[in-house]
């Protein structure tokens, strides 16, 4: 998490420098020319995953040792306090309900506290925050989920930051989910997502809201302007680092978490849930097919167009042309937000290398078999089934 966390116990995390370089108003590894300090929608969204993921692991354990359900309780409790913190609608909390969309908040030393109205990866990145409940999961350790059901009935302002779930509110195969964002601010936020005008474009979802093109945020403080204008190759200042940029080019690990929280959430809710792809266009698509078209559009990245080009390479002749090159692709740290073109070091497998994957899940998931199997049809089979 970087070198700040929760140093007021708040639920709303600080997390200082989170790789994302300059996709913020301020440089988060200095000291804030305002004073006080800042509550990321970002931070808080990867500790809500990590929650998640703490949550499985320990309900695994417990299915053998019973000592570990008190630690799954731990993760359960914190998990509705950071909710319930991020969720509020008034003015300490993340989420704006004017624009559907989360938002980094500036707390000043007084008090006060500030949406900074950037649209970028760190509102989209809550809804990441997503993990589906198999049934045969909660079968797994009943006493458990009996256990945690009750904690949730009686605490009912978190339950309701949080998506509706369990009795009364299971999905496609009795199927729960854990959730920062419920249907409604899903809806909202994927319309934004999901606009070629804003953040889809032809090779992936971008990092920053191609809005800011054309309406740059400002932020004044203390005779200093503070400017995030949209920019979808390098960046132009050698602030944060200066060689990379999270202002507008596509970045392969924060849209492989993006496809990975649609395939949860579309094994929750089927073809009950469907939305315009791309917003505008009056084609409906499941959330299913949402998640291949993001991945479609990330592979385009590196296949050759009708005329015979790799965006990948962009304007470097030897590498489009040259018979020895143009089949030797390269995996860049980046991606140009409006052609593709590659940014940055040219070996980051690391993390581009995800696209590989992506081909591979994509290309063999049926929708149907994905229902009907959960995540052991992505993944292959689990640990439990084959037993």
């Amino acid at each position: 998490m970087g070198n700040r966390k929760d140093r007021f116990g708040r639920s709303l995390f600080e997390g200082g420098f989170l790789g994302l370089d300059n996709i913020g108003v301020f440089d988060r590894s200095a000291p804030l020319p305002t004073g006080g300090h800042l509550e990321q929608a970002d931070g808080t969204g990867w500790v809500a995953l990590f929650c998640q993921n703490m949550l499985e692991i320990a309900c695994e354990l417990a299915a053998h040792d019973s000592t570990y359900e008190e630690l799954a309780a731990n993760y359960v409790m914190e998990l509705l306090l950071i909710a319930r913190a991020m969720n509020g609608i008034g003015a300490d909390g993340m989420w704006d309900e004017e624009d559907g969309f989360y938002y980094d908040v500036l707390r000043s030393p007084d008090g006060n506290a500030t949406r900074l109205k950037v649209r970028s990866m760190v509102g989209l990145l809550p809804l990441c925050a997503t993990t589906v409940v198999e049934k045969w999961q909660r079968d797994r350790v009943p006493r458990l989920t009996a256990a945690l059901q009750e904690r949730l009935r009686r605490m009912p302002e978190p339950r309701e930051s949080i998506h509706e779930t369990g009795p009364g509110h299971l999905g496609v195969a009795e199927r729960g989910i854990i959730g920062l964002v419920n249907q409604t601010r899903l809806r909202r936020i994927l319309t934004r997502m999901l606009d070629e005008n804003e953040f889809l474009s032809p090779y992936g979802i971008r990092s920053l809201s191609r809005y800011h093109a054309e309406h740059p945020y400002v932020f004044n403080a203390s005779g200093q302007e503070f400017r995030v204008s949209y920019l979808p190759a390098e960046s132009d200042s050698g602030m944060f680092g200066g060689n990379l940029n999270w202002r507008g080019p596509i970045w392969m690990p924060v849209n492989a978490l993006i496809i990975r929280a649609l395939l949860h959430y579309f094994a929750y809710y089927g073809d009950n849930f469907k939305i315009e792809c791309p917003t505008g266009s009056r084609n409906l698509m499941s959330l299913f097919e949402v998640a291949r078209e993001i991945a479609n559009r990330l592979t385009r990245i590196f296949l050759r167009d009708e005329t015979g080009r790799r965006p990948v390479f962009g304007g470097a002749e030897k590498f489009q042309s040259d018979p020895h090159w143009r089949d030797n692709l390269l995996f860049y740290e980046y991606f140009h937000g409006d052609n593709g073109a590659g940014i940055g070091a040219s070996h980051q497998t690391g993390w581009t290398g995800l696209v590989a994957l992506m081909v591979e899940i994509i290309g063999k998931l049926d929708p149907q078999a994905l229902l009907a199997a959960g995540r052991a049809s992505a993944f292959g089979p689990s640990e439990i089934e084959a037993a």
